[in-house]
């Protein structure tokens, strides 16, 4: 099994920055994908960012030129750099990883738990 852990979730004035790590572990053979999704004002979960392997990253309308993800493969983890914070960005934000867990499996998709931010205006 693969385990993802984030953190980093706070509370921030509108206006500020914050920056949200993911930690993945457990059976590794590769990643395919690893991103950060949020629950929209609907409950549903909606995509912030995704950066797949060997093709372009993914940002949502509403982040863009505000929010960047990186990762680094060294470690399995996954970042989320946000900036100019606007109280619409409240909410929990998950990380999201496609992992091979082996030379020839398909990708599966794993969840962390969750990490809240809430931005206060």
């Amino acid at each position: 099994q693969v385990q993802l852990v984030e953190s980093g979730g706070a509370l921030v004035q509108a206006g500020g920055s914050l920056t949200l790590s993911c930690a993945a572990s457990g059976n590794i053979f590769s990643i395919a994908s690893m991103g950060w999704y949020r629950h929209d004002p609907g409950g549903r979960r909606e995509l912030v960012a995704v950066m797949p392997t060997g093709r372009d990253t993914i940002y949502a309308d509403s982040v863009k030129g505000r929010f960047a993800i990186s990762r680094d493969d060294a470690k399995n983890m996954v970042y989320l750099q946000m900036h100019n914070l606007i109280p619409a960005d409240t909410s929990v934000y998950f990380c999201n990883a496609q992992i091979h867990m082996g030379p020839n499996l398909r990708a599966l998709g794993f969840w962390g738990q969750g990490t809240r931010v809430t931005v206060s205006s």
